[in-house]
């Protein structure tokens, strides 16, 4: 009985032996390069990245005439464009004070605001491709609280902004949730 074990034993072992190993998964290269800047006046304003770009951080200074300073950002996988699709169904229009976050998967492509620290806010997200895929948008977190009129917001690399929450007037809270870059490969 244990020949007959051992032989079925060598057999499975042999045929092991005799299946190709899968290939090793491909190395994958992901950047987020920052590609402009805008700075505008906070009230009545309404900013939106250039085509393909996403928010990757957000500066303010001042009150509602103050400025607000974006920076807009170009994500390439394995040194390939990522396509950026504004996708308005998805967007929220708030009054403040006001917390949005995109649905999963998706970044923040721009932000209009109107009047003062009472006004509305209306985030502007989009949906990311590449390839034909998804991409991935993971590891959500909240930088932490700054003073709306004295603060600057930056993704720390391959990350791109995803959310912002605001409390107040010019002397409240901001905070902003950033989320990193994957796909599947």
């Amino acid at each position: 009985m244990q020949k007959k074990a051992l032989a079925a034993a060598m057999v499975a072992a042999a045929a092991l032996t005799l299946v190709p190993a899968a290939p090793a998964a491909a190395a994958v290269t992901i950047e987020v390069r920052t590609t402009s800047t805008a700075t505008v006046r906070e009230s009545d304003s309404d900013f939106i990245c250039p085509a393909n770009e996403v928010l990757t951080g957000r500066a303010h200074y001042g009150d509602e005439n103050g400025y607000t300073t974006y920076w807009c950002s170009r994500i390439f996988i394995n040194d390939v464009q990522v396509s950026v699709v504004r996708i308005d169904i998805f967007g929220a229009h708030l009054q403040e004070p006001s917390f949005y976050t995109t649905p999963e998967n998706y970044g923040l492509r721009g932000r209009r605001h109107d009047g003062d620290e009472h006004g509305w806010t209306e985030y502007y997200p989009a949906a990311l491709f590449w390839q034909g895929k998804v991409v991935k948008l993971v590891d959500r977190r909240w930088s932490g609280q700054m003073k709306e009129n004295d603060h600057s917001s930056r993704a720390w690399p391959n990350e791109i902004m995803t959310g912002r929450w605001h409390a107040g007037d010019e002397n409240g809270d901001t905070t902003y949730q950033y989320a990193r870059v994957s796909i599947d490969a």
